[in-house]
């Protein structure tokens, strides 16, 4: 079976992964900026607070690349494990059987018996490789997680370097952006899912103000 990185679009990540990842990177600052605004306002506690969330996000940004990198070297094994039991069914209806659990329901509903032997086929023609290895799209993938929960950072923060000498004001400018990137957000997620564009926006909105308020509270 083919692997996550060998898409027909040849991107290195698909959008829904865009949008988490930088949705992860978002919910991170604002857990810190919402958390400042019942701290103090002082200009040595406004420059922690920022290399907080940097810091922050920079760790999460790794460590997010690494699962990412875990995640793809776990399909590939996975995809191998049924390569080969495909090529080890006994007969050509078992090994049916062995992609048709391994597709998703709505393609297997529409393959017929002579759609699963086409496919039997050329999965026998495909080279086995003999253990999965990382190959140059999983690393370009998990830079770019990495990448997208890092600068997901700096909008947020961004008026706390413009409006130093009023932290107020930086603060709800910094909510005011915040408010945006999630209804944009999730006006991108309805669209690619085919939901309504407009009602996730708003519901994004609502879910982000949860995620941070929850992640405040219990000390996240």
């Amino acid at each position: 079976m083919p692997d996550k990185t060998s898409k027909s679009s040849q991107q290195v990540l698909e959008p829904p992964e865009r949008l988490s990842e930088v949705l992860f990177g978002l919910i991170m600052v604002l857990t810190f900026t919402c958390s400042f605004s019942v701290a103090r306002t002082g200009h040595g506690e406004v420059r922690e607070m920022l290399l907080g969330a940097l810091g922050c996000n920079v760790a999460w940004g790794i460590i997010d690349g690494i699962f990412y990198l875990m995640a793809s070297l776990s399909e590939q094994g996975h995809n191998i494990a049924i390569l080969r039991e495909v090529r080890a069914a006994s007969t050509p209806e078992k090994a049916h059987e062995v992609i048709a659990d391994a597709l998703r329901p709505v393609l297997v509903s529409v393959l017929n018996e002579r759609d699963f032997e086409v496919l039997r086929q050329k999965l026998n023609q495909v080279h086995l490789p003999a253990h999965p290895r990382l190959t140059a799209k999983n690393w370009q993938g998990a830079f770019a997680v990495a990448l997208l929960v890092f600068l997901s950072t700096f909008p947020p923060t961004i008026p706390f370097l413009f409006f130093f000498k009023d932290v107020h004001l930086a603060l709800r400018v910094s909510n005011a952006i915040a408010i945006v990137m999630l209804f944009f957000l999730g006006y991108y997620y309805g669209r690619y899912a085919g939901h309504r564009p407009w009602g996730w926006a708003f519901s994004m909105v609502a879910l982000g103000g949860v995620m941070v308020w929850l992640t405040v509270v219990l000390g996240g």
